[in-house]
C-alpha cells in the first residue's frame, strides 16, 4: 500500500479506455430521478454509487457483454422490477446480475511464507508496548468519553459473496432496504473488479487481517466493542503495569462500558415460554452509537434502519460484566434457556439459516446470530457464525455455577450440542477455510478458541466431565495449536494476526518459543499508526452482505495486542 500504488491505480482508472456500458449508463436512467416506485432503491444509489466521488472513477468502467442489447435489457428490467414491483421475485431480479457476478475473480490472502526468527523479544520491550497499548485505550476514552471503533466499506466484496450467494442473500433477508444495497453494490463490484479502479479500491496488503486504509470511516460505539475493550483494560490492570492513576482510570471506564452494555443496550425480546428476556443490541437506540448526523442518515439508507439484538453482543457483554465483577441482576438470566430456542436441530428446524453464505459446513447443534424483537421483526433473516458460538460456550462456561447447567439437563444438553458442533467443524478442517465464518476470520476464531477453552479450563473438574465427557476440548485443542504454529506463524503476519495469534498461543498453553513469530512482528511495527495510534487499523470483523464492511480501529488493534503480549508475558515468566 505504497503512494506510488495509489496514484498509478487511480491514474490507470481515470484514463483507461471503456470498454462497454457503464454501471451509471445502466442505472441513472432508473434510479437518478425515477419520480415513482421504492425509494429507498433510488435513495441509495443515488448516495452509495452515484456520488461524486465514485462517478469519476466508474465512468470508465464497462462491460463488453452489455453491448448485447438482450443482456442490457435483463439487467435493466431487473433493476425496474426491483424498483416498481410491490413485491419483488428477487431470485429473478438477481440472476442476471449474479451470472455476471461469477465472472469477477477475488481471492482471500494467501501470506507467503516467511524465515523463523532467532530468540523471542527481550521482556521489557513487550512491558513496553503493554504500558503504551493501555495508555492509548485511557486516552481515548478520556478525549471521547467512550473508546470509539470504525466501519469501513470495501466495494470490490467478498471473495466467498458469488453469484449462488448473492441469490440465497436475495431471498433469505427480509428487509427490503437491505435486499436493496445488496442488489446495487454486488451490480458495482463487477464493474469495479473488472476495471483498474479494482486496484485502487482493493490494494494487496501484508498478512490476513484487511488494513483499514480507506479515507472515509464510521466512527461508532456498540456493546460488542465496548466488551472486548473491557477484557483489554481488565488485562492491563492484572498485568500490574498500570500506575496507579491507569488503574484507577481503567476502573472507571470499565464500569461506564458495563453500564452502557447492560442498561444503555438492554432490549427484551420474546423467551421460549412466552415472557420476556432482557438480551444485549449491538446498536442502541440514538443518539448512543454516537454516530455523526450524515452517518446516521447513510445507516438509514443502507437498510439498517431497524436493528435487532444479536446472541453474539448478548454474550460477549454478559462475559464482559461476568470478568468486571457486576452484580446486575441480569446476568442471573440464564441465557442458554434463550439460545436453545435459536439453535439448529437436523430435520426439524434447520430453515432457522435463511442466509447460508457458509453451507459448506454442518449447522446441526450451533446457534443462528439473530435474535427477533418484540415485534416479531428479524430484517437480516438469519445466518450462523462458528465464532459466535465459541463466545456462547465462553459465558456459559464463567456462569456454569450461577445458571446450574451441569444440574439442568436441558442446558447441559444444549451446551453438549454446540460442542458437537464446534468439534464437528475443527475435525472437518473448515474452521481453517474463510468461507466457513459469516463475520470473522479463521485466524479470530483460533484466537476466541483460545479465550473459550481458557475459560473451560478454568472449571472445576467434576464440571469438566460433566460438560465434555468425550474430550472434545482436548481434541480441538491441539488442530487448532497446530494450525496457528504450522501455517498461520510461520507466514507473512501484520500486526493485528501476530496479536490474535497471540492470543490462541497464550490460552492454548504454547511453549514460549513458538510466540516469537508474532513478537518480533508486533515489536518491529510498533509506532507504524502515526499520530492515530501505535499501530495501525486492521479488520477485526466483518459482513459480506451487502458488501463487504471492515470494522476496527487503531484502538481495536491496541486492545487485542495488549490481551496477546499479558498472555506471551505470562507465558515467558512462568518459563
Amino acid at each position: 500500500m505504497t503512494f506510488q500504488h495509489f496514484a498509478g491505480a487511480a491514474y490507470r482508472a481515470l484514463t483507461s479506455a471503456k470498454d462497454g456500458p457503464s454501471l451509471y449508463e445502466l442505472c441513472d436512467p432508473l434510479l437518478l430521478r425515477p419520480g415513482k416506485g421504492d425509494p429507498h432503491l433510488a435513495k441509495f444509489y443515488q448516495t452509495a454509487l452515484g456520488n461524486p466521488a465514485l462517478r469519476p472513477l466508474l465512468w470508465r468502467a464497462g462491460l463488453p457483454e452489455l453491448r448485447e442489447p438482450s443482456r442490457f435489457e435483463a439487467l435493466r428490467r431487473a433493476l425496474r422490477n426491483a424498483r416498481d414491483h410491490e413485491s419483488p421475485d428477487w431470485a429473478a431480479i438477481g440472476a442476471p446480475v449474479a451470472e455476471l457476478l461469477d465472472t469477477i475473480r477475488l481471492q482471500h490472502p494467501r501470506p507467503k511464507p516467511v524465515p523463523a526468527p532467532g530468540q523471542a523479544p527481550n521482556l521489557a520491550d513487550l512491558e513496553k508496548i503493554i504500558r503504551i497499548c493501555g495508555a492509548h485505550l485511557l486516552r481515548s476514552f478520556g478525549a471521547n468519553g467512550f473508546i470509539p471503533t470504525y466501519a469501513a466499506f470495501n466495494l470490490i466484496g467478498d471473495p466467498d459473496l458469488r453469484g449462488r450467494e448473492l441469490l440465497m442473500a436475495l431471498t433469505g433477508l427480509n428487509s427490503r432496504g437491505y435486499k436493496n444495497s445488496t442488489l446495487l453494490f454486488n451490480l458495482a463490484r463487477i464493474f469495479i473488479a473488472r476495471s483498474p479502479a479494482g486496484e485502487l479500491i482493493n490494494p494487496p496488503w501484508r498478512g490476513i487481517a484487511e488494513p483499514m486504509w480507506q479515507p472515509v470511516q464510521i466512527r461508532h460505539r456498540s456493546a460488542y466493542y465496548d466488551a472486548f475493550f473491557t477484557e483489554a483494560l481488565l488485562s492491563f490492570i492484572e498485568t500490574g503495569l498500570a500506575s496507579p492513576e491507569q488503574t484507577a482510570s481503567s476502573r472507571g471506564a470499565i464500569s461506564d462500558m458495563v453500564r452502557f452494555c447492560l442498561t444503555t443496550s438492554r432490549e427484551d425480546v420474546r423467551a421460549l415460554d412466552g415472557g420476556t428476556v432482557s438480551v444485549i443490541t449491538a446498536l442502541a437506540p440514538l443518539p448512543h452509537p454516537r454516530f455523526s448526523r450524515f452517518f446516521a442518515q447513510i445507516k438509514q439508507d443502507l437498510g439498517f434502519g431497524i436493528y435487532v439484538p444479536d446472541c453474539d453482543t448478548t454474550a460477549c457483554a454478559f462475559s464482559a460484566a461476568t470478568q468486571a465483577g457486576s452484580a446486575d441482576p441480569i446476568l442471573d438470566q440464564p441465557l442458554l434457556d434463550l439460545y436453545a430456542g435459536y439453535q439448529v436441530d437436523p430435520g426439524v428446524n434447520e430453515p432457522r439459516v435463511t442466509v447460508p453464505l457458509n453451507d459448506n459446513i454442518d449447522y446441526a447443534g450451533g446457534i443462528v446470530t439473530w435474535i427477533d424483537n418484540l415485534a416479531g421483526e428479524r430484517p437480516f433473516g438469519n445466518d450462523l457464525d462458528p465464532t459466535l458460538n465459541l463466545d456462547i460456550l465462553e459465558v456459559s462456561f464463567r456462569n456454569c455455577a450461577r445458571w446450574r447447567i451441569v444440574e439442568t439437563p436441558r442446558r447441559l444438553e444444549t451446551l453438549r450440542k454446540i460442542i458437537d458442533f464446534q468439534r464437528a467443524l475443527v475435525a472437518s478442517g473448515a474452521f481453517t477455510n474463510p468461507r466457513s465464518h459469516i463475520y470473522y476470520l479463521p485466524e479470530l476464531y483460533c484466537a476466541y478458541f483460545g479465550r473459550c477453552y481458557a475459560a473451560f479450563s478454568a472449571l472445576p473438574g467434576a464440571a469438566r466431565e460433566a460438560i465434555d465427557p468425550g474430550g472434545a476440548f482436548a481434541f480441538m485443542r491441539e488442530r487448532v495449536l497446530a494450525y496457528v504454529q504450522e501455517e498461520l506463524v510461520v507466514a507473512e503476519l501484520n500486526v493485528f494476526d501476530a496479536a490474535l495469534a497471540l492470543i490462541a498461543l497464550g490460552n492454548l498453553g504454547a511453549q514460549p518459543a513458538a510466540l516469537a513469530p508474532a513478537l518480533h512482528c508486533i515489536v518491529s511495527h510498533l509506532g507504524e499508526g502515526g499520530r492515530r495510534g501505535p499501530f495501525k487499523a486492521y479488520e477485526w470483523n466483518k459482513m459480506k452482505t451487502p458488501t463487504r464492511i471492515l470494522v476496527g480501529g487503531p484502538e481495536v488493534t491496541s486492545a487485542f495486542v495488549l490481551m496477546g503480549l499479558a498472555l506471551a508475558r505470562r507465558a515467558m515468566m512462568q518459563s
